[in-house]
């Protein structure tokens, strides 16, 4: 066994640095900077039951330390995604996490069953979609809309599934738990936070969705706390995300107690930042003597 590797719902992965949902594409633009195969894990943009065009724009700007994105998670849908982009991700030895998107539950359903025979290995389902049929509110913001996706998810479920966490809620603990409860095999956090950005001159939002979520350094601390919060309420796996920029940021969200780490908003900056992490966190452990990277999940208390 590799002193890196870690295992997620039973998946073991070669180490634990994965690419951030809506930041990596399925990989094709990134794949002639580095080798995917040295990542534990590529993890799609989010994939739904059928194209969707996404929100007007702008709907990227940049913020102190961050940045605002409202793209509305444009994707060409499933049938595009299982046709173009997994038999792209299947040529390189790293797992293949999809990130599934809907606006209701039967739309969940419908991408989770369609990829049951597909070979990935993972679903992560992004419950920071607003919810139809429940006037807008996200699925991760109401306990009882998040226990209610993962038991359905999970209902028809092949790969294990992961649910990601919205930070925009009063207690990130009781997310996690519910979603543990529900029959989750493991969570990612965080999720962006919701925010806004005025141009002063012109009088108008920056953004034409008004709002985004905010990522990149600026968000960190926060998601080790709520990665740390998450730790202490479930047994299950986290995979820790929230302006990770190096691997000191990826094993700060290990020791709060993430099993695997994902990169986002830096890679936008330098395409080669996931690469780079996945390197230095091992040059971390052989010049620190730890034989194997699990050691140090959680070991803050």
């Amino acid at each position: 066994m590799s002193a890196m590797e870690v295992t997620l719902a039973g998946v073991t992965l070669k180490n634990p640095v994965m690419t951030a949902s809506g930041t990596f594409g399925s990989g094709m633009e990134y794949a002639a900077f580095g080798d995917l195969g040295r990542l534990g894990a590529v993890v799609t943009k989010g994939v739904a039951a059928v194209p969707w065009p996404g929100n007007p724009v702008p709907r990227v700007a940049e913020t102190p330390s961050g940045m605002l994105n409202a793209i509305g998670l444009q994707n060409p849908g499933v049938e595009v995604f299982c046709t173009r982009d997994l038999p792209f991700l299947k040529q390189f030895d790293t797992k293949v996490i999809v990130n599934v998107c809907g606006h209701s539950e039967a739309e969940y359903c419908e991408v989770v069953e369609r990829l049951s025979e597909e070979p990935v290995d993972l679903l992560e389902i992004n419950v920071s979609c607003p919810n139809v049929k429940e006037g807008g509110i996200a699925f991760g913001q109401d306990p009882a809309a998040l226990s209610a996706i993962t038991r359905s998810v999970k209902r028809l479920a092949r790969q294990p599934v992961i649910m990601k966490l919205s930070p925009n809620v009063t207690d990130i603990a009781l997310m996690a738990k519910t979603a543990q409860d529900a029959g989750a095999d493991a969570i990612s956090l965080i999720n962006t936070l919701l925010g806004m950005k005025i141009d002063i001159y012109r009088r108008q939002f920056v953004l034409a969705n008004r709002t985004g979520g905010l990522s990149g350094p600026a968000i960190h601390p926060v998601a080790v706390r709520m990665v740390y919060q998450a730790a202490q309420a479930v047994q299950i796996p986290i995979i820790g995300m929230g302006g990770i920029a190096s691997a000191a940021d990826a094993l700060e969200m290990m020791m709060a107690g993430a099993t695997a780490v994902s990169v986002g908003t830096a890679t936008f900056a330098d395409p080669l930042t996931v690469f780079k992490i996945a390197r230095d966190m091992e040059a971390f452990a052989e010049t620190q003597g730890i034989r194997d990277i699990r050691e140090i999940i959680g070991i803050v208390k």
